[in-house]
Order: C-alpha cells, then structure tokens, then sequence
C-alpha cells in the first residue's frame, strides 16, 4: 500500500461503537478522499494488536464491561506511544474516560485508565446527563448527544475541550471534554465528526498539513437542524442545572 495513504484506526469497535461513534473514522476518511488523499479506515478487532503504522486513532462509546476489557487490551502501550508521537487520537465518552487516570465500573469499584489524559471520572451528583449538547470551543459552537453517568474532573495537564452552553458535558466546571497533546476527549455523540466538521479537519491537519476548503453545505444544514432543536428544548446548561459537590 503507498506511503501517501492516510490510515484511520477504530479501536476495538465491537466494544467501544456505541450510538454510531465508529462514524468518526468514516467521516475522517471521506473528508480526506473529498479532498484528493488516499484513506483506508482500519478496524481493529479486540484480539488483535494495535497497528503502530495507523496516523489517526478513533475510540467510541461503550459499557463498563467493554471499557475494563478495552483498558486491558490497550495495556501494551501502543496508543500511548502514538499519542507521544503526536499522532491524532480522538475519543468519545467511555472511549474518553479510558483514556484518563482512573474510571468507575457500574459498581463503583475505580479502574485504572491508560493515563493518555490527565482526568479522573467518578460518578455525577445527580441524574444521567441524557440529550442534546452544545459546547463552544475553538472549533466554533459543537453539536452532539451526550448519554453518561460519569463526571470527569480535569487535572491540570489537560484542557477542556470547550465550555458547556446547554448540556451537562463532564460534569464539572462548566466544560466538555479534554485537549491533552495530540489528545482530544469528549462526551459527544452523534457522530461528533459528521455534526462538527472543523473539528474533524482539526484532526486531519495535524496530519496531512494545510486542507483545501469543500463544501460543507449539508453538514452546515445538520449543524441549524441540531442548534434549533436545542433552542426549542431550551436545555440549559451544567452551571444552571447542578451544584458542584463537595469534592469539586
């Protein structure tokens, strides 16, 4: 295969493809090929390796079964050395926790994460965080559906992502997600990339360089469907819906 070819891994997306997550690595793909590169999206199943030649690594949702096992399999330390190598790695919801220090099982016992992000998720201080999303970032206002129990504090080594204008996000500070190196984390759903198309291309440029501009008409029209269905809900935001416990 040429070198020219820009490989997309989805990890392990029989475990970590909850609400269509592994949309991202397609819509990585197709945004390159739009634009005249090569892509290949390569699915990795949970018993094989992590492939140290992919250049962009997509994790999704899953249960807390699937993220013990999916820490486990990740324990070898490929994706952290591709995280250190500067390549993309991009992850939503149990994908992100995973990703931190530690994380709760559905029992509350604390799991150690792979430590890619500097973050902790315990369990939100109140109902699950169900519904549409809204957080504005760098990357302009971002759009998605979050569907979480976890509250993911953020230590100092890791920006959030963006701050939370209708939503719960990480349930602690006001913010979603997390950027930590080549790292970004976050509790959108949706797929995240397919509502958020500059926040795809983020990841992209920081492969292939500078990207020619195509028409995001369509994806526009989903970004107005989205933000004007969260107007009508008039879901408010974190700040407004939760007190910060004790611990924050």
């Amino acid at each position: 295969m040429p070198e020219s070819v820009v490989r997309i891994a989805l990890v392990f997306p029989a475990l970590l493809g909850t609400y269509g997550d592994g949309g991202n690595a397609s819509v990585l793909a197709q945004r390159l090929r739009w634009r005249g590169h090569a892509a290949e999206v390569i699915d990795v199943d949970v018993d094989a390796a992590l492939p140290a030649q992919a250049d962009v690594y997509v994790l999704g949702g899953g249960e807390d079964t699937a993220q013990t096992l999916a820490v486990s399999r990740l324990a070898a330390g490929a994706l952290a050395r591709a995280a250190a190598a500067g390549k993309p790695v991009f992850a939503v919801c149990a994908g992100f926790q995973i990703l931190g220090e530690t994380f709760l099982d559905g029992r509350g016992e604390v799991h150690r994460g792979l430590g890619l992000i500097d973050c902790r998720t315990d369990r939100l201080d109140g109902p699950r965080a169900v519904g549409e999303l809204l957080v504005s970032s760098p990357y302009g206002v971002l759009t998605g559906y979050e569907n979480h129990g976890g509250r993911t504090v953020l230590g100092p080594g890791a920006a959030p992502l963006g701050t939370v204008d209708a939503g719960i996000g990480n349930g602690d500070a006001g913010v979603d997600g997390a950027v930590q190196g080549s790292v970004v984390a976050t509790y959108l759903h949706g797929p995240a990339l397919a509502r958020n198309p500059a926040l795809a291309d983020h990841l992209l440029a920081a492969v292939v360089g500078d990207l020619a501009p195509i028409d995001d008409r369509e994806e526009e029209e989903l970004r107005r469907e989205r933000l004007a269905a969260v107007r009508k809900a008039k879901r408010a935001p974190w700040r407004r819906q939760w007190r910060p416990s004790a611990r924050s």
